[in-house]
């Protein structure tokens, strides 16, 4: 039998985090995940990537891993605009007139991954199972025991669940959720301009949806990811290269030029989750199996991460008894909050810059020009669109 303080389900970016910020405080973790390890990157770009915010590097900073990860293909980006299409709403700032090296950094994925797996590997206090599943998952008062599939049991004081969205832990211990459907759907995908893209992060906000153009380290080289109604997705991903070349420079307005599709085009829905109950006993969500919002902004991952860095700082601190209910409690409370600002805030956006209402796209026309020449206030606008420390 295995005997570990915590036992992470899901060995993603989240997951990985919590367990590497454990095992730097000697705390014993095991992390058990039914995919492949993690490899390093491949020639080409990965579909998933994430805008990575100030706090966030901070964490990798304190983990030691930000060197790592800042060296697998991470591009910063030093300015941001903001537009609607066919208004004169705009809003751009950088990193110069908030006084900052860079706004982020926009990273795969994968790459994430492989730095944190690359760590943990050095670590006594973790251990990592890959292509595991576990068969059933028991708690009492004291302990959660896991049997895994292969019939061994393993014994924890605590189970995170960072199993995902659709987090199986979750739904095994009835932990319920609210949530909407979106009716977006994302389209993700790599593609090329003509024209360099300055390491700018750029959002049009198209009456259906956004699409964000976010820089990748090739000077010409972006990730986009356009959020649209369901049946317009499947149509822009069923398009002919040369058609949907056409409608994504005409949908950006040609900011940098022509644009050229360079890989797979994925679709993915996009739903908001917010788990009413975080914790139940000696079990924890985290990450997108406690939350999931709209992409607009980029906030998701950051908002997993901070989950990892507050219940790493809690189970650090000297206590009486490990993962108390109080102790537990506090994660709850705090992160719940966090998350809901958050999804409260998206949802917002969403609605505001939806629609071509002539009505409507007047008040976003006048609010984002407000914004853009108020300094004050366009500074705190974009300290949080950044997600700054």
């Amino acid at each position: 039998m295995q005997q570990v303080q915590v036992c992470i389900v899901g060995g993603g970016c989240v997951g990985l985090t919590l367990a590497l910020g454990l095992a730097q405080q000697n705390i014993s973790v095991l992390v058990l995940d039914s995919g492949e390890k993690p490899t390093p990157l491949a020639q080409e770009y990965s579909a998933r990537v994430s805008a990575i915010s100030a706090a966030s590097q901070a964490l990798f900073e304190r983990l030691g891993v930000w060197p790592d990860i800042k060296a697998q293909r991470a591009a910063a980006y030093t300015r941001m605009d903001v537009r609607d299409k066919d208004s004169f709403g705009k809003i751009a700032f950088d990193n110069v007139s908030l006084d900052l090296p860079e706004l982020g950094h926009i990273i795969e994925n994968d790459a994430i991954r492989y730095a944190l797996l690359t760590a943990l590997e050095a670590q006594q206090s973790a251990k990592l199972m890959w292509n595991t599943k576990y068969q059933s998952l028991h708690q009492t008062d004291t302990d959660v025991l896991l049997t895994l599939a292969t019939g061994e049991p393993v014994m924890a004081k605590l189970v995170v669940a960072a199993d995902g969205a659709r987090s199986a832990i979750r739904q095994q211990f009835n932990m319920p959720i609210t949530y909407w459907d979106y009716d977006h759907h994302a389209l993700v995908a790599t593609i090329k301009t003509a024209a360099p893209h300055d390491a700018t992060a750029r959002q049009v906000f198209l009456p259906d949806g956004p699409l964000a153009f976010l820089p990748l380290d090739d000077p010409y080289t972006h990730s986009i990811v356009w959020s649209t109604a369901p049946d317009k997705a499947k149509q822009l991903q069923a398009m002919p290269v040369g058609a949907f070349n056409k409608a994504l420079s005409a949908a950006i307005d040609m900011q940098c030029g022509v644009c050229e599709l360079i890989s797979e085009r994925h679709v993915f829905p996009l739903t908001m989750r917010y788990a009413k109950q975080w914790v139940q006993g000696r079990i924890v969500l985290m990450g997108d199996a406690a939350h999931t919002i709209h992409p607009l902004a980029g906030l998701g991952m950051n908002l997993g991460l901070k989950d990892a860095a507050y219940l790493t700082t809690l189970l650090s601190a000297p206590q009486e008894q490990f993962a108390s209910t109080r102790i537990l409690r506090q994660y709850e409370r705090s992160r719940k909050a966090d998350a809901q600002k958050h999804i409260a805030m998206m949802q917002g956006l969403k609605e505001l810059f939806e629609g071509s209402h002539p009505l409507k796209k007047l008040v976003r026309g006048v609010g984002l020009s407000l914004v853009d020449n108020l300094g004050p206030i366009k500074h705190l606008f974009a300290k949080e669109a950044i997600g700054g420390k």
